[in-house]
C-alpha cells in the first residue's frame, strides 16, 4: 500500500484542531453515538500492508497478540472519549505533515515522528492509547481510499457506541459511517497482526 496524505489538509486540519483543543473540557460522549451503535462490516481475511509487516519487525511489541478475559467493543465512557479527544488533538500538532514522494520505497511507519504523514499519525495515536491502557482489540489501524483516489491510513476505534475514526486530515472524531472514504482493509480484532476486507455497508 502506498498512502500520499494531503499536507494541506493536514495543515488546515491541524490549524482548527489547536484552536478547537483550547476551547475542550470534559465533554460529555455525543448522545447520538449513545443511541444509535453503528460498526463497520469485516469481510474475507487479506493481506497486511507491507509496509505493516515491516513496522511490526522493528516494534514487536505494537503488533503482539494481547490476551484479555473480555472481548468486543469497549464502553465509551466519559474518560475514554476524553482520551480519544486528547491523544487525537496531541498527534495532530504534534506531527509536521510531510507527503511521501518515494512511494513505496518510502514507505515507513514511525512512531511519534517530529515530520510524517499519515501513516505516522494513525500508528502514534494507537500506540499512545495503548499507553493509556487501551485493549489492542479495540485499536484497528485501516486503509482506506480518498475521493482524490489517494490511499490513507486512519485508526478506527471499536466501542459498544460504534466505530470511530481517528483521522490526521480532521480535527474531529466522527463515526467510521461519516467518513467520506471507501474502506479497504484493517486489523482484526481478534488477532492485529492479520487484516481483513471491508464490507461497504452502514448498519
Amino acid at each position: 500500500m502506498h498512502t500520499s496524505c494531503s499536507v494541506i489538509a493536514v495543515t488546515v486540519a491541524v490549524m482548527i484542531g489547536g484552536i478547537q483543543g483550547a476551547r475542550v473540557g470534559r465533554v460529555a460522549v455525543p448522545a447520538v453515538w449513545q443511541r444509535a451503535p453503528q460498526h463497520i462490516v469485516l469481510g474475507r481475511a487479506t493481506l497486511a500492508p507491507f509496509a505493516y509487516t515491516v513496522f511490526c519487525l522493528r516494534h514487536a511489541a505494537e503488533c503482539r497478540p494481547r490476551r484479555s478475559f473480555r472481548g468486543g467493543p469497549v464502553r465509551l465512557t466519559e474518560e475514554r472519549w476524553v482520551d480519544l479527544q486528547e491523544i487525537n488533538r496531541a498527534v495532530n500538532l504534534a506531527i509536521v505533515p510531510v507527503r511521501n514522494e518515494l512511494g513505496v520505497a518510502g514507505e515507513e511507519w514511525v512512531i511519534n515522528p517530529d515530520r510524517g504523514d499519515c501513516n505516522d499519525y494513525a500508528v502514534s495515536k494507537r500506540h499512545e492509547l495503548l499507553q493509556r491502557g487501551w485493549p489492542a482489540r479495540v485499536l484497528l489501524l485501516s486503509e482506506v481510499v480518498l475521493n482524490s483516489g489517494e490511499h490513507h491510513l486512519v485508526l478506527l476505534v471499536r466501542t459498544r457506541s460504534g466505530d470511530l475514526v481517528l483521522d490526521n486530515l480532521t480535527p474531529q472524531i466522527k463515526s467510521w459511517s461519516r467518513v467520506p472514504y471507501r474502506w479497504v482493509r484493517l486489523q482484526l480484532p481478534g488477532d492485529n497482526r492479520l487484516w481483513a476486507t471491508v464490507v461497504q455497508e452502514r448498519v
